[in-house]
């Protein structure tokens, strides 16, 4: 995801559900032998769940859920490092494949496998010995275009990376901070998996030598600078490429009133990189039984169904409904950049540092 990943997807937003803005689960644990009513989740703030879902989860295991959002996704998982001797909660969802490392590393998690994990598709499990982190859904960081603006210039859109260091797109794109931001994040790596440990810096040459714009967040990017989202064309914005994701453009048609016919916005999709989002249940949770319920709950064909039009990303799990609006206007890319966890674990805090110093200096 995170770059609030996507919470806000047009300047309205998304109308996100904020459960509760508590810290700590009710008080009763086990050390008492009181079992806790309250199961708390830890999350970025795009966590996002049907009433209607969240309420016949709660009635059929016994637990009221809380939500604590924690801000981008580097922001929550970074807290949740520093408190983890006393969490915040029992589970915490958005930790992507970008950071997984870093969560791993620092033992925030517990090992427990929920039910249905049999389910997820082969492609998105990972520590499948221990089970700390269960996969819950993915998406496409890419860059995104505004069609109107490239009709109106007669230029045809870029669809690769290659495209974007040519002169005709030259003072167009915005992307996010790498350090600060999941999808600037996200857009690095994806240069780094297409261009290769040597090639990269050389290409971010290019890249700001042809104008590259780079504010600190997606907020910013998407809803101020992006001149082909809702809030980019209310505040006159000039930039009509961003780093998004490949789901931005059904969320500009769902949100949109009066509906249009088609997208106004575009997906490079020679520019994606996948994303997959992760959740796990907390060392040190003070009620671990309902974080394994609530867990279990998320990989539901239920909570996986309802998923993508409410955090705007695709399920993981086998058989899941993808809705139709996802088909037409956002598909995911035939061939997105990828790359191990591993390998983004051992390089990401140098290439971050390369980026800094090559982009911002």
């Amino acid at each position: 995801m995170s770059i609030t990943k996507k919470a806000t997807v047009i300047a309205a937003g998304l109308g996100l559900v904020t459960l509760s803005a508590c810290g700590s689960s009710d008080s009763g644990s086990g050390d008492t032998g009181t079992k806790s009513t309250t199961v708390t989740l830890v999350s970025h703030n795009s966590w996002a769940v049907s009433k209607s879902v969240l309420a016949a989860f709660e009635k059929q295991s016994g637990y009221k859920v809380k939500v604590l959002e924690d801000g981008d996704a580097g922001q929550a998982v970074n807290k949740a490092i520093l408190t983890k001797d006393n969490p915040q909660g029992d589970v915490f969802f958005g930790v992507d494949n970008t950071l997984l490392s870093r969560a791993l590393d620092n033992d925030l998690f517990q090992s427990y496998e929920p039910k249905g994990s049999d389910l997820i598709l082969p492609e998105y499990r990972v520590d499948q010995d221990e089970h700390r982190v269960t996969p819950i859904d993915t998406g496409d960081i890419c860059v995104n275009y505004d069609k109107a603006y490239f009709s109106e210039h007669k230029l045809d859109p870029p669809t690769s990376f290659d495209d974007l260091v040519k002169p005709e797109y030259k003072n167009l794109l915005v992307t996010e901070n790498a350090s600060t931001s999941s999808p600037g994040l996200g857009f690095l790596l994806g240069t780094a998996a297409k261009y290769g440990d040597d090639g990269w810096q050389d290409y971010w040459k290019k890249l700001k030598a042809n104008g590259v714009k780079v504010v600190d967040g997606w907020e910013q990017a998407y809803n101020e600078e992006f001149s082909g989202s809702a809030g980019g064309k209310k505040a006159k914005a000039d930039r009509p490429l961003v780093v998004s994701y490949a789901s931005s453009p059904p969320a500009e048609v769902i949100f949109a009133d009066p509906k249009p016919a088609t997208a106004p916005t575009g997906v490079a999709t020679g520019t994606c990189f996948r994303q997959v989002e992760y959740a796990g249940l907390l060392a040190g949770a003070e009620n671990t039984e309902g974080g394994k319920a609530l867990l279990d709950f998320m990989l539901t064909k239920t909570f996986q169904d309802d998923m993508p039009l409410n955090m705007f990303v695709y399920p993981v799990r086998e058989a899941a409904q993808v809705p139709p609006e996802f088909v037409k206007y956002g598909p995911q890319a035939e061939n997105p950049e990828t790359m191990a966890p591993a390998k983004i674990a051992e390089n990401r805090d140098d290439w971050v540092k390369s980026w800094t110093s090559l982009v911002l200096k």
